[in-house]
């Protein structure tokens, strides 16, 4: 059965398994999901931006997220190896999720940072991205019905469908 996307949290839960999938010796999870007290590496997920774009042709309303990937090292190794795999990793990953639903990832941008938790701070390296998921009913599908219109100037209001006629055959 093929997997619909209805709202953008799925794209957070299809990166997190792949990410395991990919990097077993590492923890996947939200921010809030980080355990200061865990000397595990991890990688925290983050929806940083959601930006309208343009609909897809067959309706579909899209979504333009900027993801971001922070990679949380517990000693002093180096953070770019790792953030140089998940670059490779985001290249033209659409995550198992339908590809007329799910863009390829652009703009990938990694660059160190720090991450702070309750008790101390890390030095990490975070790896962004921007993936455009389309989301809703297709317009083909819409539950409106037959399609109608409306001529403003023999109409009194154009916002009353009760005022809009089918188009004719």
């Amino acid at each position: 059965m093929t997997v619909v996307l209805e709202k953008p949290s799925q794209l957070v839960a299809a990166i997190a398994e792949t990410l395991r999938i990919a990097f077993p010796g590492l923890k996947t999870g939200l921010h809030q999901d980080f355990a200061s007290d865990d000397e595990s590496a991890w990688i925290l997920i983050a929806i940083d931006h959601d930006q309208p774009g343009d609909r897809a042709n067959n309706g579909r309303i899209a979504h333009a997220l900027t993801v971001s990937l922070q990679i949380v090292l517990p000693t002093a190794q180096p953070g770019w190896d790792l953030a140089c795999e998940l670059k490779h990793l985001i290249i033209d990953n659409r995550w198992k999720l339908p590809g007329d639903q799910c863009d390829v990832p652009l703009n990938i941008d990694g660059l160190p940072s720090v991450f702070l938790s309750a008790t101390r701070q890390y030095q990490a390296w975070t790896v962004s991205f921007t993936q455009t998921l389309y989301l809703g009913p297709l317009l083909l599908e819409d539950p409106i019905g037959v399609a109608k219109f409306a001529r403003t100037w023999e109409v009194s209001d154009i916002d009353d469908p009760a005022q809009y006629t089918a188009l004719e055959d």
